[in-house]
């Protein structure tokens, strides 16, 4: 008599089918996703033809949501010979201006998939500082979010002084698309970005913080392959913004602090400067 042996994992007939168990993977844990030549030829032929600081903070900034928005697949698709960058700026590190003493435990910073929109705040403090005396008044704003607020840090990722100093913000990594703190409803995906200072109507914004904003954005903005110019899709993820959560926001790819929430921020002699600083980080990505 021959005996049929089965392939090694092969199913008896009738017999039931054991389940897989599906095994969820953080998608800033998973591997990055290769596209084979071929493919890739493919899509590049189709593209050718202060005092008043912290009472301020809830209006001007507001806290981390947890869940997460998808990311628009189409640009991130898009291969790195299409789009538009720009140079990284001067960044000046969190450790010129944390120190030892002001420094609180927290948790690991969080990310999201990239950064699809950038939001500029003002800080609500005041004006008249020397520009050396910055770091002392970014330590004075964490302070104030990390104390009374109870954040787990700064809730900006990045701010700028008056001489157009960039400062990084919270943590977790200049270059990265880190989660912040500072747009209620849409801190996914998105970067902020604080003046630091009070530029309510009339009050003089200095050219070289705008300029400093706009080499910024163009540069975040740039590493998604995104216009400055342009409106971008961003999901509400809390319905004390001006969209109720789940709903689907068209808003500025370089957008004001109030185009997401109800506030002043950033003030509205810098909210008028907004269609400037979008042109200028346009033409730092090479835009025409």
């Amino acid at each position: 008599m021959r005996v049929f042996r089965r392939a090694p994992g092969a199913r008896r007939p009738g017999a039931a089918r054991t389940p897989r168990t599906a095994v969820h993977i953080p998608a800033a844990a998973r591997p990055p996703r290769t596209v084979p030549v071929r493919a890739a030829a493919r899509v590049l032929l189709g593209c050718l033809p202060g005092l008043a600081a912290v009472t301020a903070l809830v209006l001007c900034a507001s806290g981390v949501e947890r869940n997460g928005t998808t990311s628009d697949r189409a640009l991130a698709a898009r291969p790195a010979a299409v789009r538009h960058s720009a140079a990284q700026p001067h960044i000046v590190p969190r450790s010129a201006w944390l120190d030892a003493g002001t420094r609180r435990a927290q948790p690991p910073p969080r990310y999201d998939a990239r950064v699809n929109a950038v939001f500029v705040h003002h800080t609500d403090s005041p004006n008249g500082y020397d520009c050396a005396d910055a770091p002392r008044i970014i330590r004075y704003l964490y302070a104030g979010q990390t104390g009374s607020r109870q954040w787990d840090d700064i809730g900006y990722n990045f701010l700028v002084d008056r001489c157009g100093t960039i400062y990084e913000g919270r943590a977790g990594g200049v270059d990265r698309p880190v989660t912040g703190a500072h747009t209620q409803g849409f801190n996914h995906g998105t970067t902020g970005i604080a003046a630091l200072g009070t530029f309510t109507a009339g009050v003089p914004v200095p050219q070289a913080m705008t300029d400093a904003i706009a080499r910024l954005a163009a540069w975040k903005l740039g590493m998604s392959g995104i216009d400055p110019r342009a409106n971008v899709p961003l999901v509400s993820s809390n319905g004390l913004s001006r969209y109720a959560a789940g709903t689907t926001a068209r808003l500025p790819a370089l957008a004001g602090h109030k185009d997401g929430f109800m506030t002043s921020c950033p003030g509205a002699a810098l909210s008028a400067l907004l269609p400037q600083i979008r042109q200028t980080a346009a033409r730092l990505q090479g835009r025409g």
